[in-house]
């Protein structure tokens, strides 16, 4: 039987296979896809152990609790080089906060947020990556900008010096069969598409290959994390399946 430690380096290969598996079905890098770790409410001890099984990038949903909780996995792991993301909704009142700890934030949705992010990193001297979330389902109870919106957000951030514009997020409804998720990525790889050509960043991705290096879509979560990589994925937001059910 493995123990605790063992069993979530496991996991955590588990998931980096089938990430591997899917990619290479769509005729893509595995090394186009990364696992972002969703660590939140884990404790620093078990997102150590998870930086000793080899992992690196770790996903949290709130300013505060990863404040505290990088400083003690760097306090364990002195010697790792760690990258971490802000996945969950931010608070603009935050975001002097999210700046110093966060080297992309998934999240933004609005010109307030990316104002005051922009405002942030400037005061700290350094450009901050982030992706605008999208609300592709148009649902009430979900943050993100419309896709109507979406270009106007686009040209105002991109006039932001010191935000860098790396690509777009959503979070799919809820489906019972996740591959009802995956007309939601594709139009967020359509949307992808759209704002990179308008904004000069790139010229659109021809079906079947992978987007630049430089752009990201971050889509897909435990249930449908493989689907997204067919439809485009860069980014994969896993957590119950490396950490299991949380308290």
């Amino acid at each position: 039987m493995l123990d605790g430690d063992e069993a979530l380096a496991a996991r955590i290969r588990a998931i980096q296979e089938r990430i591997d598996a899917a990619a290479s079905r769509s005729r893509r890098a595995p090394s186009s896809v990364r696992l972002v770790a969703v660590s939140k409410t884990m404790p620093a001890a078990v997102i150590a152990a998870a930086v000793r099984a080899g992992h690196a990038l770790f996903g949290e949903n709130r300013v505060q609790e990863a404040a505290d909780k990088i400083a003690a996995v760097s306090a364990l792991e002195p010697d790792r080089y760690l990258a971490w993301h802000l996945v969950g909704h931010l608070q603009s009142n935050k975001a002097k906060a999210a700046v110093g700890l966060f080297e992309l934030i998934h999240s933004v949705d609005g010109l307030e947020l990316a104002g005051r992010l922009d405002r942030s990193a400037a005061a700290a001297g350094k450009v901050q990556g982030i992706l605008l979330q999208v609300n592709v389902a148009s649902e009430a109870t979900k943050s993100g900008v419309s896709p109507e919106a979406l270009f106007p957000l686009t040209d105002a951030v991109l006039a932001l010096p010191h935000l860098a514009l790396r690509g777009l997020m959503t979070i799919p409804p809820h489906e019972s069969d996740p591959e009802g998720s995956r007309r939601h990525f594709a139009e967020l790889r359509r949307l992808g598409e759209r704002v990179r050509a308008s904004a000069g960043l790139g010229a659109e991705t021809p079906p079947g290959e992978v987007p630049a290096a430089s752009w990201e879509l971050s889509m897909g979560m435990t249930e449908d994390f493989e689907i997204a990589i067919e439809e485009g994925a860069t980014l994969v937001r896993v957590g119950r399946a490396i950490f299991g059910e949380r308290g």
